[in-house]
């Protein structure tokens, strides 16, 4: 019987445990199904701690079904270079003791970028989990961890096929790029279930397609009174036909008061704290729309097929947009897309391929394959 092969699995913030949690299950259930013929994987969990998030308790982990992490390096947050730094001191003497035979990462965190760069330089292969994704925005630090990250990586999984042109663009080879689907896909299948056994709509008096979900925290939204201004006032006049459900980022909140800005005349306009994942997904699939500067809600919306306007100027996921129910606004043309969008059908667009909740099954496949 073949040797097990050695992965270790990065994760440097609370999204990137949801993308990697169907990865372990897919892993799991290929060691069971090799009943001692075919070739196992041990994996080694590694929380960088590029994040701190109280919420990230024992009860986080249980409810994804993985393990709490074998390694935490808590670096804690700092500017982007101090970070990285970090990172990669820390991750490299766990690289030393463990000699996985691939690191896999996920994302476009500062983790991911540091992780690929220990391993790269130790020789260690590289499996980079959503590869691809291009907002051509070199502004976004995002886009210049993903850069570099797809540059290094020897086996890069993208979760569509614009990903794979954007890789071969840049001169990949056509042998390091597998279209394995979008992974956060496969956690938002797994937690349906339990998603509709939440009475989130009960709870919150609404009804389906009646409401409108909002969450907005980007600097660039936000952070300027002008801009944070427009769409108070955007929200405010849409409250008078329609419920406005907003879960309001810190950020946002403190922002708010700050320009003193309120929707204190405003009762159609919910403020609730930040929602837990199910009912965010019970938000998303009954919404008659979104409004949203989220990369994760642009996908999750794509997959209801429940209209949603992001409000950025570009989004690393333009499959959303030419498949799916997404649309780009600006804060000029907010007012007139949000009439645009609600004199339009309740649901949009299709499911992008391989949107299927199966993607961590090819992953684990391509490693096997791939291994040195």
């Amino acid at each position: 019987m073949p040797s097990p092969l050695k992965l270790l699995l990065v994760a440097g913030a609370r999204p990137n445990f949801m993308k990697i949690a169907p990865v372990i299950h897919a892993i799991r259930a290929n060691n069971t199904a090799c009943n001692g013929t075919g070739r196992k994987i041990d994996f080694r969990l590694v929380h960088t701690g590029q994040h701190y998030d109280e919420k990230m308790s024992g009860v986080f982990f249980q409810e994804l079904g993985i393990p709490a992490p074998d390694d935490n390096l808590e670096v804690g947050s700092g500017s982007h270079a101090a970070q990285t730094a970090n990172i990669m001191l820390a991750f490299e003497p766990v690289c030393l003791r463990e000699k996985p035979d691939w690191v896999v990462v996920v994302g476009d965190v500062n983790s991911t970028l540091a992780c690929t760069l220990v391993a790269a330089k130790l020789g260690i292969p590289v499996a980079h989990i959503e590869a691809g994704l291009r907002s051509y925005d070199r502004g976004m630090p995002e886009e210049l961890n993903r850069l570099v990250t797809d540059s290094l990586a020897d086996l890069l999984l993208t979760p569509s096929a614009d990903g794979d042109d954007n890789l071969r663009r840049e001169g990949v080879a056509d042998e390091k790029i597998r279209c394995v689907g979008n992974v956060m896909i496969d956690s938002l299948v797994a937690q349906l279930k339990q998603a509709d056994a939440t009475d989130t709509l009960e709870r919150l008096a609404l009804e389906p397609l009646h409401f409108v979900y909002v969450t907005l925290h980007r600097p660039s939204n936000v952070d300027t009174r002008e801009n944070l201004q427009v769409i108070v006032n955007a929200l405010a006049e849409l409250s008078g036909k329609w419920t406005v459900v907003l879960p309001i980022h810190p950020r946002t909140r403190g922002r708010m008061a700050e320009f003193g800005l309120s929707f204190d005349a405003h009762p159609g306009v919910r403020l609730l704290e930040p929602l837990g994942y199910l009912d965010s997904l019970n938000l998303t699939r009954h919404a008659r729309f979104l409004l949203t500067d989220s990369g994760g809600l642009q996908e999750e919306s794509t997959y209801f097929r429940t209209p949603c306007l992001t409000l950025r100027p570009n989004t690393e996921r333009p499959i959303t947009i030419e498949l799916g129910s997404n649309r780009l606004t600006t804060i000029a043309s907010l007012r007139d897309d949000i009439a645009t969008l609600l004199a339009g059908p309740e649901r949009l667009g299709q499911t992008p391929p391989l949107w299927d909740g199966r993607t961590a099954e090819r992953i684990v496949t391509e490693l096997l394959a791939s291994a040195r």
